[in-house]
């Protein structure tokens, strides 16, 4: 039985491990035994093992180390005989999530994670900021932003791969996303120095249209806007909190789903607020041919006036039973709908709006390929559901193809590689150098996990032997 293994191979960050069984077409069941081992000054290795059956023959073995350990080894065993080429031996010292313990190079740890050298949406964003002088710009920006009602934007310095900032608005608490996923980075890898204008809400606001154009990061983007895209704060800290306070990530998602392809119920499903107009022309559709559809609105907000037309309210329901349907629709919110990574991961086809807004990952899809697409206005939904009805073979393959972008392109290292690619590509169309403005707080790396001591990363402890040394020849 051959393995493959999907990870990251760099020692100080483990995530997750994936391995995936190929001469197994279905799943066998709970047959696989996993446990790891390893050296500490706490004798053991204090770790957390989540499997995760995809019921394709395939497994998702993730775990969490709560302390640095050494010579780690991962075990699976099938009736007590090693499968594959287990035990997994990782080289080096493992280090818990929390462990400050950077790789000196931006490139060299990309390279050994693993990234992508360029991102087709990061070389399309930056193209209309090939250098940035952020004193002209700084001072502009800001009071161009200054709505403390209805925007909200962090300044944010990295110096010295610490970070700064100070934030302008009335509700600025989003800034806790940036500011996790900044230091999660700061701990494995020291970043480049950099200033960036980041905004905190769900609208992309830097116009097309300004006369000097300013590079406003965002979540999301839009065509008729500037703003450079990051990945989303909810799958960045789905990435983060994978095996913490989050239930929902790109890996859980593909571990929960319980029907086949031929047990789903041919139905499109759908749940949500009224954020949109179109979400309650859905429910017009949805109510006009119950054969195809199952939609639902779960909350009123935007349209209160109009609960009456398009009530009761639906219960929510497990993300995980979405795929009891075979089809999940895919429909703006206030912006685009941030559960469209989640939906491709699943193996339902996703239907997709047409929208002006986009996520960081859209301009490597491919609609027909990746996914169904519909008309903005939804004039074409139903014959599309229908189609799909007709050419349930076409369907699957879709279905497929768009599960397979999301393993490939979306899981916990890609999101890790994309921010990484794009702050170091940043860094460098910056023309000034970088300092800490008057204001700016400092956001520290948080405390260790107690009641666990520091990490003691071998790389400072390199660092500070090796200044001892040249101090010692000077």
């Amino acid at each position: 039985m051959q393995l493959s293994q999907r990870s990251h191979p760099i020692s100080t960050t483990p995530y997750y491990k994936f391995y995936a069984f190929s001469s197994l077409k279905e799943s066998p069941g709970n047959v696989f035994e996993v446990h790891i081992t390893g050296e500490s000054i706490y004798k053991n290795c204090r770790t957390w093992i989540n499997t995760l059956d995809r019921n394709d023959g395939s497994f998702i073995i993730r775990y969490k180390i709560y302390h640095t350990c050494h010579n780690v080894k991962i075990h699976i065993t099938h009736n007590g005989h090693h499968v594959g080429a287990s035990p997994y031996i990782i080289e080096g010292p493992v280090y818990p999530d929390g462990c400050y313990c950077p790789v000196k190079s931006v490139s060299d740890w990309m390279k050994e994670f693993g990234c992508k050298s360029s991102y087709q949406q990061i070389s399309s964003d930056l193209k209309e900021f090939p250098s940035v002088n952020f004193t002209e710009l700084r001072k502009y920006a800001l009071e161009k932003f200054d709505h403390p009602g209805s925007m909200s934007v962090c300044n944010y310095v990295i110096k010295k791969n610490q970070v700064y900032r100070k934030c302008y608005g009335q509700y600025v608490g989003f800034k806790m996303f940036l500011d996790a996923i900044l230091l999660s980075l700061a701990r494995k890898v020291f970043l480049p120095d950099m200033e960036i204008l980041f905004n905190l809400g769900d609208w992309p606001l830097s116009s097309i249209e300004q006369k000097l154009r300013i590079p406003l990061f965002s979540w999301c983007g839009s065509d008729d806007t500037l703003d450079i895209v990051m990945p989303t704060y909810d799958i960045t800290e789905a990435t983060l909190e994978c095996m913490g306070r989050v239930m929902l990530d790109m890996l859980s998602v593909q571990g929960n789903i319980d029907k086949k392809w031929n047990e789903k119920i041919e139905k499109a499903l759908w749940r949500g607020r009224d954020s949109r107009r179109e979400r309650l022309k859905l429910i017009d559709i949805a109510r006009e041919h119950p054969d195809l559809f199952n939609a639902s609105l779960t909350n009123f907000f935007f349209f209160r006036d109009e609960e009456k037309f398009y009530g009761p309210k639906e219960k929510h329901i497990s993300f995980f039973k979405f795929f009891d349907f075979k089809y999940q629709i895919n429909i703006d919110g206030t912006v685009a709908a941030y559960r469209f990574p989640y939906l491709l991961a699943g193996d339902s086809l996703v239907f997709k709006q047409d929208s002006k807004y986009y996520e960081f990952f859209y301009k490597e899809l491919q609609p027909w390929k990746h996914y169904v697409p519909f008309k903005s206005d939804l004039s074409d939904l139903v014959e599309r559901i229908q189609w799909a009805k007709n050419n349930d073979a076409e369907a699957q393959t879709i279905s497929k193809n768009g599960q397979k972008f999301a393993q490939e392109n979306l899981m916990p290292q890609d999101i890790f590689c994309y921010h990484a690619v794009l702050f170091k590509e940043w860094s460098e169309r910056l023309t000034e150098e970088v300092e800490v403005q008057d204001g700016m707080e400092h956001v520290p790396q948080p405390e260790p996990d107690k009641p666990y001591k520091e990490c003691e990363c071998h790389r400072l402890a390199d660092e500070k032997d090796g200044s001892s040394n040249t101090r010692d020849e000077l």
